[in-house]
C-alpha cells in the first residue's frame, strides 16, 4: 500500500480550496494508527473544516472507508498555522506579533499609550474576521479531540 491515503486527501482538499499549492499533507505512523496532518492556507481553514465541522468530519469519515479497505486506522489532523501575522515558526520574513497590553502601574500617571486591561477597542477596531477566526479555531480544537 503506497501513500494513496496521502494522495487522496491531497486531491480532495486541493480541489476545495482557493489555494491548491499551500496544501501540505504529511503522513506519519504512530500508535493509533497513521496519522495525515493537513495544513492550508489561513484563508483556506474555514472551507477545509465547513460549516460546523461538517467538510472536516466528511473527510474522515471518507479516510475511515479507505480504511477499511487497507485494513489501516487513519486519523486526520488539521494544523491551524496561524492568521494575520501569528505564526507557528520564526520566519524572518513574517510580521511580528504584536506586544501584549500593557497595564498601568499605581504609581504611573497613566498616558495615551499605555492601555489597561478595561479599555475596550473604539467600534471602528473591532475586526469581525477574529470573531469567525475564533470560531473557526475553537471548532477545529473540538474535532481534534474526536476519537473517529
Amino acid at each position: 500500500m503506497s501513500n494513496i491515503d496521502q494522495q487522496f486527501i491531497e486531491y480532495v482538499v486541493k480541489s476545495l480550496v482557493g489555494k491548491p499549492e499551500a496544501v501540505i499533507v504529511e503522513r506519519r505512523i504512530d500508535e493509533k494508527g497513521v496519522l495525515l496532518e493537513l495544513t492550508v492556507d489561513p484563508e483556506d481553514l474555514g472551507r477545509v473544516i465547513g460549516k460546523r465541522g461538517a467538510t472536516a468530519q466528511s473527510l474522515r469519515t471518507l479516510l475511515r472507508a479507505l480504511g477499511t479497505k487497507n485494513d489501516a486506522r487513519y486519523n486526520l489532523k488539521i494544523i491551524d498555522n496561524g492568521v494575520g501575522g501569528y505564526s507557528n515558526s520564526d520566519d524572518s520574513d513574517a510580521p511580528a506579533k504584536p506586544a501584549p497590553a500593557q497595564k498601568a502601574q499605581p504609581d504611573d500617571t497613566p498616558t495615551d499609550d499605555v492601555v489597561t486591561e478595561d479599555a475596550a477597542p473604539a467600534p471602528e477596531e473591532v475586526d469581525e474576521t477574529s470573531d469567525r477566526l475564533k470560531a473557526a479555531r475553537a471548532e477545529l480544537a473540538d474535532l481534534d479531540d474526536l476519537d473517529v
